[in-house]
């Protein structure tokens, strides 16, 4: 239920897309913070850029805190080529960012329940223009929750609900508005039976009472 419910918000956000394709293509999205245990996570973290700065020098750096009040460890670098630290992690990250670098997402592979805690992805990037040299750097935190087994989600509950009450009522609506035009055109084409009816019946009641001879004086 939950993959049908995530297909069809995609395709809706395709469709958003489709229909603004004129704007920016980047939207800020947000990572998903429950995972299941032994399955694969993705950690979304999507850093916009401007037309002018997509020539930008990009570095992506991953950490990991089992809680706020720890010190942060590092698990993830990407700079020009995706690098994981020594530790836990190590061989269970993959890189999912863009090509563009926008989207500088990275996802856990075989998911443990010591996975859980705050991870961050710090974007810093680099900006060259002629001999200025600006930069910004961007932090997204991400507190995952490792479960042993999928927890129910209502959400997506209620958006299959809705779906399929819609689906419904549309198919509803379709079965009447035929019904409605099937009855209109029926009716449109009695009455054009009705009239070429009607127009031959004048000659033939005329040859059951023909006119009388004409008198002459």
């Amino acid at each position: 239920m939950t993959t049908q419910t995530t297909f069809l918000w995609h395709f809706l956000f395709l469709l958003i897309f489709a229909v603004w394709e004129c704007r920016a293509v980047c939207v800020d999205a947000i990572s998903d913070t429950e995972a299941v245990l032994g399955r694969t996570m993705k950690l979304t973290c999507v850093s916009c850029m401007k037309r002018e700065e997509i020539t930008a020098q990009t570095k992506v750096y991953w950490y990991y805190r089992p809680d706020r009040d720890a010190v942060r460890q590092d698990i993830y670098l990407y700079d020009g080529i995706g690098q994981d630290m020594e530790g836990p992690w190590k061989g269970r990250l993959l890189w999912h960012g863009s090509k563009d670098l926008q989207d500088v997402s990275i996802s856990i592979v075989n998911v443990t329940l010591n996975d859980s805690g705050l991870y961050e992805c710090v974007v810093h990037r680099q900006f060259s223009f002629n001999s200025y040299t600006p930069s910004m750097e961007k932090t997204v935190e991400i507190e995952l929750v490792v479960r042993e087994q999928a927890s129910e989600d209502l959400t997506a509950l209620y958006s299959e609900i809705m779906m399929y009450v819609l689906l419904v009522f549309l198919t509803l609506w379709l079965l009447v508005e035929m019904i409605y035009c099937y009855r209109k055109i029926s009716k449109s084409d009695e009455q054009a039976q009705d009239s070429p009816t009607d127009y031959l019946a004048i000659p033939s009641e005329n040859k059951e009472n023909p006119p009388g001879p004409a008198v002459t004086e």
